[in-house]
């Protein structure tokens, strides 16, 4: 295939995700422009991109989820290709295929493997094909009615995962343990999957109890070569939601990480896969594995990766569209020491983990050796009801797993958000639980080892105080206050409005 210069990107997406294409398109040369709602116009992948256009009011089904208008706009600006991060219309064939008719480079997989891999049932069917294990299961020709699942769940024995077709995010999912569950388990998840997706479709799994969630990043080009960047361990997860990520995994040994490897080449292949994608599999106690589903789109967790790789995946995804071959062979890579990622969502832990929004009024993240951090929003942005919870990641990489949770530790005692609630407090007690630290960590272990958990709140007129002194400090400097302003001491710790203050350092 011969390449197409990509010299001006629309970004199709928001925060974190956003900001992070924006740099790397920046570091490649690349021009960007932000396409944002109307809530977002300030938000901070408006402010770093090159350029920003307004396509729709705040609600998503009205901007990000807008594929015509995006089309529209990248079109109107000059754009030669949209890059759709992840969410919103990342993994939605038609809007792959519209972009291509437009004479503009979708950066992500050719429509087919979305459209292939999209649909769950179809899935299961051609891994089958491919020789690819997967969980037991029963999806039978993807649109099967209540009657025939209960008929197929009396089969499959208990417990049961009743899963959306087109599902995703942990959506349209429930877990049947007893019989007399099931009835209500499939008229909910149908409920469920019909309003998040539009398309009420279910099929069947076997629940693996205690399973590792173990994901292999692949990258494949159009001239067929396609090689796998080692696995990612997502076992610690709260309603099928990723909390903590890491690389590699506790669990995995050389053999398993080979066989898995390899496996999900097999699988990439088997659908056409060109660009970056992630194969997700489920780990029995034994090491045998099986197919969950494959991610085709860049991954949330994607920096854990890239942090002991050494590999830019944004910028390969970009190379990629572009149409240039990979760089480097299965042989070529490897990995070096261990990366955590924790995501830092602004949701309520001692209230069921229910969205918090609201303005950021002060937003504190680490530094140092070996730390990264994605963020989507800084002091002053908004937290809103329209989109989802994920605010930043906080990222560290060290020598081994130990010196890696000691650093991620670290990180977030360094971290501090004010006015959301956010999971801060949850995170760093899944750190300290010997179950992680041991490495054991599966699947069951937020509904297991962290059942009854509540955080140790300190006393909120204590934040409220230290946030009224930051924004004193921060107008008094604005204006010019001669004692705390810009001619003020600044050797002084109280004179600035910075961590001191906030973390007690």
């Amino acid at each position: 295939m011969a390449t197409r210069p990509i010299r001006r990107i629309l970004i199709a997406n928001r925060g974190e995700i956003a900001v992070r294409i924006a740099r790397a398109c920046d570091e490649l040369g690349i021009a960007t422009i932000a396409a944002v709602s109307e809530a977002d116009q300030a938000a901070m992948h408006a402010r770093v991109a090159g350029e920003r256009v307004v396509v729709g009011a705040p609600p998503a089904r009205d901007s990000y989820l807008r594929g015509d208008r995006l089309i529209e706009v990248a079109r109107q600006r000059g754009c030669d290709a949209i890059h759709p991060g992840y969410g919103f219309l990342s993994q939605n064939p038609a809007f792959a295929e519209a972009v291509e008719r437009a004479g503009l480079i979708f950066i992500g997989p050719k429509a087919a493997a979305i459209r292939l891999m999209g649909d769950k049932a179809a899935a299961r069917r051609a891994m089958v094909a491919a020789g690819v294990p997967v969980v037991p299961g029963y999806e039978g020709a993807g649109d099967e009615d209540d009657g025939r699942l209960v008929r197929a769940a009396d089969r499959l024995g208990r417990p049961l995962l009743i899963k959306a077709v087109a599902g995703g995010g942990g959506r349209g999912m429930r877990v049947v343990r007893a019989e007399d569950d099931l009835g209500e388990a499939l008229r909910a998840a149908r409920r469920e999957s019909e309003k998040a997706f539009g398309d009420g479709r279910l099929f069947l799994e076997r629940l693996i109890d205690d399973a590792r969630h173990i994901e292999i990043q692949v990258l494949a080009d159009d001239s067929g070569d396609c090689v796998q960047l080692f696995e990612r361990d997502c076992s610690v997860q709260r309603r099928f939601q990723k909390i903590v990520e890491e690389a590699p995994s506790p669990f995995a040994d050389a053999d398993l990480r080979q066989r898995m490897g390899e496996t999900a080449v097999r699988a990439a292949r088997a659908c056409g896969y060109v660009n970056a994608g992630t194969v997700e599999f489920l780990v029995g106690a034994d090491r045998s594995f099986h197919f969950l589903e494959m991610n085709t789109r860049i991954q949330v967790e994607h920096p854990v990766t890239e942090m002991t790789t050494g590999i830019d995946l944004v910028k390969a995804q970009i190379r990629i569209a572009a149409g240039e071959r990979l760089p480097f062979a299965q042989a070529d890579l490897s990995t070096r020491g261990a990366a955590i990622e924790c995501r830092i969502n602004a949701e309520d832990p001692d209230a069921e983990f229910a969205p918090s929004t609201g303005r950021i009024l002060l937003a504190e993240f680490p530094d140092g050796p070996g730390v990264r951090v994605d963020a989507g929003i800084g002091t002053g942005d908004e937290a809103t009801m329209h989109y989802d919870s994920l605010l930043a990641k906080i990222i560290v990489h060290a020598e081994d797993r130990p010196a890696a949770i000691r650093r991620m530790e670290l990180a977030l005692a360094g971290t501090a958000v004010l006015g959301v609630a956010t999971n801060l407090p949850y995170l760093r007690a899944v750190l300290a639980h010997p179950t992680f630290r041991a490495g054991a960590a599966t699947t069951a272990f937020v509904s297991r080892d962290m059942a009854g958990w509540r955080s140790d709140r300190g006393d909120p007129e204590d934040a409220l105080l230290t946030l009224a002194i930051a924004d004193h400090l921060r107008a008094a400097r604005r204006d010019g206050d001669p004692v705390m302003g810009r001619g003020g001491r600044h050797d002084d710790p109280w004179c600035r409005a910075d961590g001191y203050r906030v973390g007690g350092r």
